[in-house]
């Protein structure tokens, strides 16, 4: 069974745009970007702008809107069992082509992680004219330089010099 990937959180005023490879399980069940309660995303990213951590979707979104945060992912399907990036196979980016025509302030795209940013150089490719940088997965899943949220927080820090 295909997986379906969500819409993209954008507007007009977005000038970074925040990619992951495709949401977890949890998160899909859920219906919300980073959906799992252990992902990292959320807290790192109020911590980081000084906010308090709201249990409201809604709320988390606006704080993307404020910043001038893109969120979207590479995939718009694919087939995965399980969560892990690992097990992503038949894989479809989404189209980024109508994507950037909508929105043309984005000039800077994050990759959450090393997959999505190996799956957008593989199905959609680096264009000239934006600057591309990789962060830290914020998955829960620990690795062996990021054990805990902590250690990524120093890393994902650019991300208030680039809105």
């Amino acid at each position: 069974m295909k997986l379906e990937g969500f819409a993209p959180v954008a507007d007009e005023n977005s000038s970074v745009l925040l990619l992951g490879s495709m949401p977890s399980e949890e998160s899909l069940r859920r219906g919300q970007y980073y959906g799992n309660l252990r992902n990292h995303l959320w807290p790192l990213l109020f911590q980081l702008f000084e906010r308090k951590l709201p249990d409201d979707y809604g709320q988390r979104l606006q704080l993307l809107r404020e910043q001038g945060i893109a969120l979207w992912d590479v995939l718009a399907r694919c087939k995965r069992k399980g969560s892990l990036d690992a097990h992503i196979r038949e894989e479809e980016a989404n189209d980024f082509a109508a994507f950037y025509e909508r929105y043309p302030a984005i000039r800077t795209v994050i990759f959450n992680g090393a997959k999505a940013e190996e799956l957008y150089r593989k199905l959609v490719g680096l264009e000239e004219g934006r600057t591309y940088l990789r962060l830290p997965s914020t998955s829960p899943v620990p690795t062996p330089v990021y054990r805990r949220m902590e250690d990524k927080l120093e890393a994902w820090r650019v991300v208030t010099q680039l809105v």
